[in-house]
């Protein structure tokens, strides 16, 4: 199947220098896309080299930039011709299959839901995103779009990460947990007891809840969660992950023995690298919009971008939409009062 994607050029800490060397590493690889490079002309065109003539890509003229820290409101009432709303507007067209942008994180979610509209029976898109774990990943969802949230806007999310799983990963019951502070139904607030509740009558595969160490044993495919503890746990993560990386270089360099170590553990070293490099789950998607929409980081490198382009087009080539739409669907009609009033 052909994924078109759009790629918003401009965005990010990096810009072009980037985003195009790494849509055009992603195009030589993946012979069924077709890449829209949104931005500047001017500035992106020279970038191309020889691929300028490439018959699956073409540029898409946007005179606008928004800045990585300016007010998701105004970047979506003055700049109607940015990078990031031209890329958003081909999806929405259906001139591309999914967008790409590693652009302010505010911005792209405001202009997202604006040109692209809830599903029916969503009422919040949620930011969905894989992390390692001790024997492959798992997905966590909300990551920060959403601070408060009910009982029903979590079991929206256990539905739409469950079937982000089953449509990119081909699992045909991803197993669904709920972040808590403890194993046991009597723990937590109100909110995530009641969410645990819609989520045994939903008919996903619900383990129940899910401690906050649970999240690297891998004890399931998706961990349901409001924004603010996601975005917490993440950025948590992250920086533990940094702290250790930068204590093992310094305990490898603190003499020539440790320096003799390294050398003789370096395969070791490097496939540990690999494994747990934060640039390889690049790429959230906005779940819950009738189109794909993925932030990469936005100080994504080329390895890190081209991650996040292949989110898209997997999610694009699985019909991730499409499949929730259907769950959604199929889920009204057999209980109408458990995905709450917004359906």
């Amino acid at each position: 199947m052909t994924a078109r994607i759009a790629i918003d050029c401009m965005g990010g800490d990096h810009g072009p220098s980037v985003t195009v060397p790494a849509a055009l590493h992603f195009l030589a690889e993946h012979s069924a896309a077709h890449l829209i490079l949104v931005g500047q002309e001017d500035v992106l065109r020279p970038l191309l080299g020889n691929q300028s003539e490439n018959s699956r890509l073409r540029i898409v003229h946007a005179s606008e930039i928004v800045g990585m820290d300016e007010a998701p409101a105004l970047a979506l009432r003055n700049k109607k011709d940015s990078s990031m709303r031209v890329a958003i507007n081909l999806v929405k067209s259906g001139e591309a299959d999914a967008c790409v942008s590693a652009g302010n994180t505010g911005a792209l979610m405001a202009i997202s839901r604006f040109v692209l509209k809830m599903l029916p029976g969503i009422d919040r898109p949620a930011i969905c995103a894989p992390l390692p774990t001790a024997d492959g990943h798992t997905h966590m969802l909300d990551l920060g779009a959403n601070v408060d949230c009910t009982a029903e806007h979590l079991l929206q999310f256990g539905i739409m990460g469950s079937m982000l799983i089953s449509a990119m990963e081909h699992k045909d019951s991803p197993t669904v947990g709920l972040l808590n502070i403890g194993e046991e139904e009597i723990k937590g607030n109100e909110v995530v007891k009641a969410a645990a509740e819609l989520l045994r009558n939903s008919g996903l595969n619900f383990i129940g809840n899910v401690e906050g160490d649970g999240l690297y044993k891998g004890e399931a495919d998706v961990i349901v969660c409001d924004g603010f503890v996601g975005n917490v746990s993440l950025k948590t993560c992250e920086g533990l992950a940094q702290m250790l990386a930068s204590s093992l270089r310094s305990e490898f360099k603190r003499n020539w023995l440790t320096k003799l170590a390294a050398l003789t553990a370096i395969s070791v070293l490097n496939n540990f690298k690999r494994r747990f490099d934060h640039r390889r789950y690049n790429g959230a998607i906005l779940l819950g919009l009738k189109g794909i929409s993925v932030k990469s980081h936005g100080s994504a490198d080329e390895l890190a971008f081209g991650n996040a382009i292949g989110r898209a087009y997997d999610a694009a080539k699985n019909r991730v939409v499409e499949r929730i739409a259907g769950r959604l669907a199929e889920m009204a009609d057999a209980q109408p009062t458990s995905i709450g009033e917004s359906v």
